[in-house]
């Protein structure tokens, strides 16, 4: 099985299943996500946004695995490759936990599929369970793109859920910075998709009006990087411990790729 990865998840979920060995061509965010693909001699192919037919060809893979974020061109791009193609649109923690098995079955590691599902279940209803009996759950507002304003997606509401949060608002839907100032949020969380852990929070902090909101006053303003929130597949669990940390650290305590503002402006601006 000779395959063609157009998105970071799809290569986590490869890594996770043991079963790198199907690559034969990937994007250069896999190489971040799975650092281990650095030293395998594998095409570098543009992704699911960008791809196109040409270096598909090129390549010539038993299958071609794409998944969100798409492009009208881009579909086409990889339909007129000839490549037999699996297109996949997760919104939900269960329709990733879909993905995981399809990709399991097609690459004959299915029990190892079933172990990573049952071993992310496990780490999510852990953290609920801590959380399942707090009073105060904070009003959270989870940012993935800055221009415009889009809500993350539904599974990050799963995660904020059970990270003892209230999701503000209607996951991957664009909104407004006055709606989000009428909100007053507790906490925002900025994890543009792309951006790594490189989210501006001071330019996000002088948005108009946003000087009053709760979040911004009491220094509860947040980047997690990218690849925590944005990429469905395992890596979702340290997106969650990344979440309650944010949200409750008296329970959770710290962890890694979460970055806060180092200065909140006394103005308001634009951005």
């Amino acid at each position: 099985m000779r395959i063609a990865s157009l998105q970071p998840s799809i290569s986590v979920i490869l890594d996770r299943l043991g079963r790198l060995e199907c690559l034969v061509a990937c994007t250069h965010y896999c190489m971040d996500a799975v650092p281990s693909l650095r030293d395998r001699r594998l095409t570098i192919v543009r992704d699911s946004w960008s791809t196109a037919t040409e270096e598909l060809v090129a390549v010539r893979p038993d299958l071609v695995i794409a998944s969100v974020p798409y492009r009208n061109e881009s579909l086409a791009a990889i339909l007129k490759s000839g490549c037999p193609v699996l297109a996949l649109a997760p919104h939900s923690l269960a329709d990733i936990e879909g993905d995981i098995r399809l990709i399991a079955a097609i690459t004959g590691a299915s029990n190892e599929g079933e172990r990573i599902i049952a071993e992310t279940r496990s780490a999510i209803e852990a953290v609920r369970r801590r959380t399942s009996s707090l009073r105060e759950r904070p009003l959270v507002y989870c940012e993935e793109w800055g221009k415009p304003l889009i809500h993350s997606q539904l599974w990050v509401r799963e995660l904020v859920e059970a990270a003892g949060g209230v999701f503000l608002g209607e996951p991957g839907a664009v909104t407004t910075a006055e709606a989000i100032a009428a909100a007053d949020p507790d906490v925002i969380i900025a994890a543009w998709c792309g951006a790594g852990d490189r989210v501006p929070l001071e330019k996000l902090a002088a948005r108009p009006g946003w000087e009053a909101i709760r979040a911004v006053r009491n220094g509860r303003l947040y980047c997690i990087a990218d690849e925590l929130l944005n990429t469905p597949a395992p890596t979702l669990v340290e997106g969650l411990r990344a979440i309650a940390s944010t949200l409750h650290p008296e329970l959770f305590g710290t962890t890694a790729g979460i970055r806060a503002a180092d200065r909140i402006p006394t103005h308001s601006g634009c951005v």
